[in-house]
């Protein structure tokens, strides 16, 4: 049970997290939809723009890339996606599936080097019914993982704490993939 604060009976509410001030997300908010319903899509518009640092791309494949999720669980949380946009795995290619593989091990690889972490949650959501965020265009999530690293910020305070930031996650995959290669 949460313990109760002290504020107004009329306003307390067990049921709803605290209020999380995070101005940093303003950017996303206030960007082009992601896919949802205008057709924009990142995973088309940030590799086009050719600004790898700006737009968190780590690594460029023949047909997919690697880049830091602006909005991770955990610190070294990637993403991997086909340069082609494509919704279902079924419909990607074998140059395209083959890579994406590959980026997906070399991107444990990374963040084993940086990170140490004791496992991995790896995974896709395909389709907006399971929970995909942009549902036009597949992409694969690498979440590090460390026993113990669901601690009560996250299970009872509903916070996550990220001890780094993204341009120092950035700067560290990039130097473990430049070692790498």
């Amino acid at each position: 049970m949460r313990h109760l604060r002290s504020r107004p009976h009329s306003c307390y509410n067990p049921f709803m997290p605290d209020i999380l001030w995070a101005p940093w997300r303003m950017t996303y908010i206030e960007r082009p939809s992601t896919g949802k319903s205008d057709g924009s899509d990142i995973f088309l518009d940030l590799p086009a723009e050719n600004d790898d640092r700006k737009n968190l791309i780590v690594f460029r494949g023949d047909t997919g890339f690697v880049m830091l999720n602006a909005y991770p669980y955990t610190n070294g949380h990637l993403l991997v996606a086909p340069y082609r946009q494509v919704a279902d795995i079924v419909d990607m290619n074998d140059e395209e599936l083959l890579e994406v593989n590959q980026l997906i091990a070399r991107g444990v690889r990374w963040i084993r080097t940086c990170y140490n972490p004791n496992g991995f949650n790896i995974g896709v959501n395909m389709g907006s019914a399971a929970g995909a965020g942009i549902p036009i265009h597949i992409h694969w999530h690498i979440v590090p993982r460390w026993n113990g690293d669901t601690n009560f910020m996250t299970a009872v305070g509903q916070v996550r704490v990220m001890p780094q930031t993204l341009e120092e996650s950035y700067e560290r995959l990039t130097e473990a993939m430049r070692s790498d290669v």
